[in-house]
């Protein structure tokens, strides 16, 4: 039996430790298990609005029912463990299936970046060309770029496990929340630098690649209302990418305050750490829902007509 076999015969669990300091764990964990509630609702019920009502059946709000599964996944892949850990105790995961939540977890944050991106897209369109908008973004159009961008990501994401499978596991033990890349990695018995200094590369063109295009689609759009005549036509304009540039910026502002902190070497506490990762996960989850609901006019008029035949049946 090779020594491979052995290794995973010895350990195939991992023990996560990344709560064992926190304070009143379960009311921490309560906490999470809430917004990962409301997260999934307001995610579901925006993505029902728009599947429903085939006057939402748009580019704009495909791309916004896109957004709000990625949301969903990103959170799964993660929260329930961390809810499992907190609140019930349960710390530990079988190898298999902390390979598969690797694997979701790393391929929705490419997800999140590649919704980002399509949705600065159509905005651009929109606005640049408003009379050819609908012939240049048609729903089938927009399925098949979804679709390929979901394979794009997962195909590029399995490397990831690819590289990691082959691995002598060394350690149980791990001082994290979830399985993600470092976590397994680090459960190895090779170096980890070479892994992460790969990783850190992949991290830098998704972000930095997705947010520069981001940036380019914006620049053209002030551009473009700069030059408007009509002050109405600069309102509408304004209105219509405001609510996008918050998402953008509850997504990527903890994404870059990481990568900052990892390059000045400042050396963060487990639970600084810890907490910089929830709120990266759970924050822009939470936040994108309630903003295009509250933000367009056609999600939040039939979340009102809801609410008042609720009202009326009671």
């Amino acid at each position: 039996m090779s020594v491979e076999n052995i290794s995973r015969q010895a350990i195939n669990e991992f023990v996560f430790g990344g709560f064992n300091t926190v304070h009143n764990p379960v009311v921490v964990g309560v906490i999470v298990l809430i917004v990962y509630i409301i997260v999934i609702i307001a995610n579901t019920a925006n993505i029902c609005f728009i599947v429903m009502d085939k006057h939402m059946h748009k580019p704009m709000y495909l791309f916004i029912c896109n957004l709000a599964f990625v949301d969903i996944v990103y959170c799964t892949s993660a929260c329930p463990t961390m809810i499992g850990i907190l609140v019930v105790g349960y710390k530990s995961i079988s190898y298999k299936p902390c390979i598969l939540q690797m694997f979701l977890f790393h391929a929705s944050v490419v997800m999140e970046m590649f919704a980002l991106s399509l949705m600065a897209f159509d905005r651009f369109i929109a606005i640049s060309s408003p009379l050819r908008y609908h012939s240049i973004l048609t729903n089938e159009r927009c399925f098949i770029i979804i679709i390929v961008l979901w394979l794009a990501a997962s195909v590029i994401i399995a490397m990831l496990p690819a590289t990691l499978v082959p691995l002598e596991l060394c350690y149980s033990a791990v001082k994290y929340m979830f399985c993600d890349y470092a976590t397994v990695i680090r459960a190895t018995c090779v170096d980890p630098e070479p892994y992460f200094n790969t990783i850190s590369i992949l991290t830098f063109v998704f972000t930095f690649g997705t947010f520069g295009f981001i940036c380019l689609s914006y620049l053209k759009i002030i551009i473009i209302v700069v030059r408007m005549s009509s002050n109405s036509d600069k309102k509408k304009a304004v209105n219509t990418c405001f609510s996008h540039f918050i998402v953008i910026t509850c997504y990527y502002a903890p994404t870059f305050i990481r990568i900052v902190l990892t390059r000045f070497s400042v050396v963060l506490t487990i639970e600084g750490r810890n907490g910089l990762m929830v709120g990266s996960i759970l924050g822009p989850s939470l936040i994108n829902p309630f903003i295009y609901s509250f933000s367009t006019k056609e999600i939040r008029n039939k979340i009102l007509k809801s609410i008042l035949k609720i009202a009326e049946q009671k």
